[in-house]
């Protein structure tokens, strides 16, 4: 996926974040660590990711609206261990946003557990702060 679709994507399915820009997409996909997976049907999402040393960074993992509730996150993030596992990860790790429901479930289900909490990391724009959650599991 280029870049721009990448943007596209993440803009469409982050509405109280910032969306991250076409270019910040491609300065990131030129680091050698850095990987994407796409989803189970073109343009309905996907994983960016990070391993080094045996760790994984989820960095984002974005479904499009159109394709939510329909197992593509649960597809996205089995892609993006799977990558991580054959970049020999032993660890993943991810950060989300404690108020987002959706997501919180879904790292939950697949087995993630709390690593740590960061209070009001992020901004809700009328003054209301959510807590960042430090999500981690096993790939072995």
């Amino acid at each position: 996926m280029s870049p721009e679709a990448l943007a596209a994507i993440h803009a469409a399915s982050f509405e109280r974040e910032r969306a991250w820009s076409a270019r910040e997409f491609a300065a990131l996909l030129a680091d050698p660590h850095v990987f994407a997976v796409n989803g189970p049907e073109s343009g309905t999402g996907f994983a960016l990711g990070r391993a080094v040393a045996g760790e994984a960074e989820l960095l984002t993992l974005a479904v499009a609206p159109h394709a939510r509730r329909k197992g593509h996150g649960r597809a996205l993030l089995a892609r993006f261990e799977e990558a991580a596992r054959l970049r020999g990860a032993l660890e993943a790790f991810l950060e989300v946003a404690a108020d987002n429901v959706g997501a919180v479930a879904l790292y939950a289900g697949a087995g993630y557990g709390e690593r740590g909490r960061r209070p009001g990391y992020y901004d809700r724009g009328d003054g209301a702060r959510a807590d960042a959650l430090l999500l981690g599991r096993g790939l072995a």
